[in-house]
């Protein structure tokens, strides 16, 4: 099936409009634009109220991770100063930001809810070793806030499925 001239017409109309159109300049550092809700950002680990870390060390972060940006080494909690509430703890727990590609597959892998992304987009470096992110590094609370956007004007709905009753 060709295109009908007047699709294109249509189409043309539309850059028309745009071109007398004032442009929209936004002060970037000064101003930041809000981001979706849903949004993917720089990682973030997490910890109970009482201070334990909520990673275990199970891995399944690394294993669901497509691109293999994660490297996790778990080690046996000490019953004297616990890190973690289970028998484990991440020893070691990096995140390589120069292969991730913000899929959130390592958050939902998490049955414990101790990775989640979050609404972070400054996270540029000079150097690719400043790229890997350490366990310590990780569990600090972000340092710039970024707003977000109304989560009812831009969140998508769950879908309503039909049923043929």
């Amino acid at each position: 099936m060709s295109p009908q001239p007047f699709d294109s017409l249509k189409g043309f109309g539309v850059t028309l409009r745009q071109v007398f159109r004032r442009p929209i300049t936004q002060q970037y550092p000064d101003y930041k634009r809000p981001v979706y809700p849903r949004f993917r950002g720089r990682h973030r680990l997490h910890r109970h109220e009482n201070g334990l870390e909520k990673c275990v060390g199970c891995s399944l972060c690394a294993a669901a991770c497509p691109s293999d940006c994660i490297r996790v080494v778990p080690a046996e909690n000490d019953p004297e100063n616990r890190n973690a509430p289970g028998e484990r703890y991440a020893r070691i727990y990096e995140i390589n930001m120069s292969r991730c590609i913000f899929c959130g597959y390592c958050e939902l892998a998490c049955p414990f809810d101790a990775i989640t992304l979050g609404n972070e987009y400054e996270i540029a470096e000079y150097s690719r070793d400043d790229l890997v992110y350490t366990k310590d590094m990780l569990l600090e609370p972000p340092i710039k806030q970024v707003p977000v956007a109304n989560r009812d004007r831009y969140d998508t709905p769950e879908p309503v499925w039909k049923t043929d009753s």
